[in-house]
């Protein structure tokens, strides 16, 4: 059941159909690097405001537990009492009237750093640290990423750990032939609902570096 309530709410949200086609806002970047031939990127995201929280969960269930927390905040589990114009689309059984209902941004980041592992939302761009909703929830934290330059991968398939660590290999193999610095821990990024077909679907690795020399 636990599943099948983040399957349904990744569907409601996530704005995607089978072919793989994603209507919702994604978080923009100036690419400064692009390697064709193995989709990588070279990026810069800069005024990225996250919401996220730990996918650690005595009981298991890590990923549908931070999902259903992060979703919660998303659609009304802040103190904000004001509306805000939907940019994509967010369905639910009733509008909710009293909370800031906030549109979700494609992709859902998380977290590769094993002590903590986290799952974070990228709030949309009209948002930024000061201005955005205050979580009710304690274990729903906010925080802004400012000139976070990254290396990343693009693949297709499920986001499984196997998958995940295949790209991962590629790109840090990469990163080291071009001489760059390994700045932080990589983080796995999913753009798609799980409906859509797997070789349709968008996944990224993301390892933040220094392009400096």
């Amino acid at each position: 059941m636990k599943l099948l309530f983040a399957i349904l709410l990744t569907i409601f949200t996530a704005g995607c159909s089978v072919a793989g086609s994603n209507k919702v806002e994604n978080a923009s970047y100036t690419t400064i690097e692009s390697a064709e031939e193995n989709k990588i990127e070279v990026r810069e995201y800069n005024g990225l405001v996250l919401a996220s929280t730990s996918m650690k969960n005595p009981d298991g269930d890590n990923r549908n537990s931070a999902f259903r927390r992060l979703f919660n905040y998303i659609t009304g589990d802040n103190i904000d009492q004001s509306k805000i114009p939907m940019t994509a689309p967010v369905l639910m059984d009733k509008e909710i009237d009293t909370s800031t209902e906030i549109p979700m941004t494609a992709p859902v980041f998380m977290d590769g750093d094993k002590n903590e592992p986290m799952m974070s939302f990228v709030l949309p761009e009209t948002y930024t640290i000061e201005t955005a909703p205050k979580p009710k929830n304690d274990a729903v934290t906010l925080s802004e990423l400012n000139d976070y330059t990254v290396a990343a991968i693009q693949f297709s398939g499920r986001l499984t750990d196997k998958n995940i660590k295949k790209h991962k290999d590629i790109l840090e193999a990469w990163i080291a032939d071009k001489g760059y610095k390994v700045t932080g821990s990589y983080k796995s990024a999913g753009y798609n609902a799980p409906f859509v077909l797997p070789m349709l679907r968008r996944n990224e690795v993301l390892i933040p570096i220094d392009i400096s020399k």
